[in-house]
Parts: structure tokens; sequence; C-alpha cells
């Protein structure tokens, strides 16, 4: 029996930049144990060219010939402002419906600091993450991939009863992305890990799922063609610090 409980597209997009992907690029490359960021993770915004990528990402939306008729995103403020300036853009007058199950993973202790900083503030830490593998390692305080993937697990569970047979806009971070493929396309550990080492999701880029057969399958990944159209750069710092845990 095919299920049609699905959505019949589903668009994953990430934020556009964020002063805390800056902070992370310019403590990398000073090679500081810590970034220079008082803002509290819920609470960072954009830059003006992560404004400029969620501008982009909305005359994509306008372009489309079936847009999207439900809209969710992170509570956080740079996934916030993305949806909000896009679907300004595209000229779209939907409810924008805030799910804190979309929110970025919490790094617990690990907040703020470096790969370095890591290493030399929290060893044991860094020796745990190492033991158990970036996918089942959780931070003291905060939550590993798997927990992650419970809140997605969950939401797509009520897309299914609430948004079947919708076109459904998704905005969040990456490893919420990723572990939404994770979900969707029953990845195992080391292919959802491969994949954002050797493809990191860009910012405001969009992965589409289009209904098929009765599942959601995989049309686009990272795509970021809307931006180089608009002439909005193409950035890709990962999420601090996601390269390292």
């Amino acid at each position: 029996m095919i299920d049609s409980g699905w959505p019949r597209r589903l668009w994953l997009a990430r934020h556009g930049e964020s002063i805390g992907n800056v902070a992370d690029r310019a403590a990398r490359a000073a090679g500081a144990p810590r970034l220079d960021l008082s803002t509290r993770d819920p609470d960072v915004p954009l830059t003006d060219t992560g404004r400029a990528q969620a501008q982009g990402l909305g005359e994509w939306l306008s372009r489309q010939a079936e847009p999207p008729t439900v809209v969710l995103c992170s509570p956080y403020a740079r996934a916030s402002s993305t949806a909000e300036i896009a679907l300004r853009a595209a000229g779209l007058e939907l409810p924008l419906v805030h799910d804190e199950r979309l929110r970025e993973r919490d790094l617990g202790v690990l907040d703020g600091l470096t790969g370095t900083g890591i290493r030399e503030a929290l060893p044991e830490e860094a020796a745990r993450r190492d033991h158990l593998g970036k996918f089942y390692y959780r931070p003291a305080g905060g939550e590993s991939w798997c927990d992650v993937a419970l809140r997605v697990r969950s939401l797509l569970a009520d897309l299914r009863s609430d948004s079947a047979g919708q076109d459904v806009l998704v905005v969040a971070h990456e490893a919420v992305v990723m572990v939404f493929r994770f979900v969707i396309e029953g990845l195992g550990e080391q292919e959802v890990l491969a994949i954002q080492k050797n493809d990191t999701l860009a910012n405001a880029a969009v992965t589409t799922y289009e209904l098929k057969d009765g599942a959601l399958a995989l049309r686009t990944y990272n795509e970021t063609t809307h931006l180089e159209a608009q002439g909005a750069p193409v950035t890709d710092e990962p999420d601090v610090p996601a390269r390292d845990v």
C-alpha cells in the first residue's frame, strides 16, 4: 500500500551567515581557544551577508511554480530572521511557525569553544568524543546527533499528520538538516558524517525532497544557484563548533 501521508514537497534551508559563523572563522584563523562572542546562541543574529543570502532565498522561492504553503523554522534568531526575510522577498503572506525541535544542537559545556579550546580546557571531553565518535558523543549538558534525530523524528511525524500533501519549507541549522537526511533516507552513521565532512552545507542552501511512490525522495542537496543568481556570497562555515563535535 502506498502511504501518501508525507508532504508533497519538503524544502530544507539552512540559515544565512551569522556573526557566530564569522567569529568561529576568526577564532580558528587565530588559533584561539574560544570565540569572541558574548551573545547567547539563540540570539546570534545574521550578518549583512546572511541577510543578503536570505533575500536570495526569498527571490528563489518567488520563482517556484508552487511555493510553500507551510513554513516552519527554528526559534533561534539567525533562522527566524532568514525565514522572515525570505518570506518578505518572496511576497508570501504565510504564518511562520517557530518549532523548538528545529533549534540548533545544544553543545553544553563546549559552547563557544574551538577544537583547540576543547582539547586544552576539557581534555576528558575530547577523549570521550574520540572514543564514542561524533555521531553518538553527547557533550556534558548538551546533545548528541542521536538526540537531534529524536527531535526530527517527532517533527516529521507531526508533518505527516498535519501537512500531508502540502509544500513545506523548513529553515533550520546545519546539523538539523543533516539529521533530516539521516532520518528520511535511512542513512547510516558513517554515511551522514561523510556527507557533512565532504560537502559542507552552505548558508541559505536548499535541500529538496519530493513525494514519489509514497516516500520522500531527495532531489537536490546543498543547492546554492539562487544565491549566485542574486549575487549573494556563498559561505559554508560550519555551525560552531560543528567541525569538531
